[in-house]
């Protein structure tokens, strides 16, 4: 199973919650260091809880299954600076 086709899957796992909150998430590129670019479809990529989706629910769904991924970034993040989007750090 190709490197993509590893995180597709894992991608597959948690489509059906970013699915009923009306997104999605695709796949634009691994580079060749194993950062996974994706873009954040439909209300993903507007929403201001983008950043914990993210993080908490994107990132380590990929991490956990394809552990030779070094990183996740996604391409049209809502604005870190935005006041509206809401960090993980700052829901402790």
């Amino acid at each position: 199973m190709s490197l993509t086709d590893q995180v597709e899957a894992a991608l597959d796992t948690i489509r059906p919650y970013l699915e009923a909150d009306g997104g999605n998430v695709s796949v634009e590129e691994i580079t060749p260091e194993k950062i996974v670019r994706l873009k954040l479809l439909g209300s993903c990529g507007s929403c201001p809880m983008s950043i914990m989706t993210l993080k908490a629910g994107i990132e380590q769904a990929i991490l956990k299954a394809v552990p030779e991924i070094m990183g996740i970034e996604a391409i049209n993040l809502t604005d870190i600076d935005d006041p509206n989007a809401v960090l993980p750090e700052n829901l402790r």
